[in-house]
């Protein structure tokens, strides 16, 4: 059985639409939803497995993309939304109904992402949204609790197999190392 990464890839990637004009992102929430409204498509969407994105229940990664932020508008239920942590880089806007994360925005000027949102195109029924290219921090999901060190090579071999570039700052086996301690010392891995 293939290892399940997130329920948006797992059966492969998707290719988009060249020509897509946007759509809107939806939280959870049965009643009184936070909408946003994209305009134009979105650009790096790929797998990230850091531990501040936001991921569906069971899922190893988040898929995540950006937009320019002058291209985002929250067109129902801002009252909802809340940055989930203030001294983050990526102030991340979550729902407080369903804590699903709507946008991430960098207020950091001097940042060379500044002017650019973080969105999660899974949140949207529209279709043709540019396709997932690669993963990043692969090796933080060992961090987050979503696999063993030992289970890394067949996550990267799956992320591979379905046209995913696995990345990550160092080589992975070093990374692997580095999260393996940091997962040991947050308690999320047994010493």
């Amino acid at each position: 059985m293939a290892i399940s990464l997130h329920p948006s890839i797992d059966n492969g990637v998707q290719a988009g639409s060249k020509d897509f004009a946007g759509g809107t992102l939806t939280c959870k929430c049965a009643s009184a939803p936070v909408t946003v409204a994209l305009k134009g498509n979105v650009a790096f969407n790929h797998a990230c497995g850091c531990t501040k994105c936001w991921k569906p229940e069971g899922a190893k990664f988040s898929i995540v993309a950006v937009i320019s932020r002058d291209n985002l508008k929250v067109t129902a239920n801002e009252n909802k939304l809340k940055i989930v942590d203030p001294a983050a880089v990526i102030q991340r806007h979550a729902c407080t109904g369903c804590g699903v994360h709507l946008f991430g925005r960098i207020e950091n000027k001097g940042h060379p992402f500044h002017g650019l949102d973080f969105v999660h195109v899974e949140l949207s029924k529209d279709r043709g949204w540019a396709a997932p290219e690669f993963a990043a921090f692969v090796s933080s999901i060992i961090e987050g609790g979503g696999a063993r060190p030992e289970e890394m090579t067949a996550v990267r071999d799956r992320l591979k197999a379905i046209g995913l570039q696995p990345y990550d700052c160092l080589s992975p086996a070093l990374m692997d190392l580095i999260a393996t301690h940091t997962a040991k010392q947050k308690g999320v891995l047994a010493a």
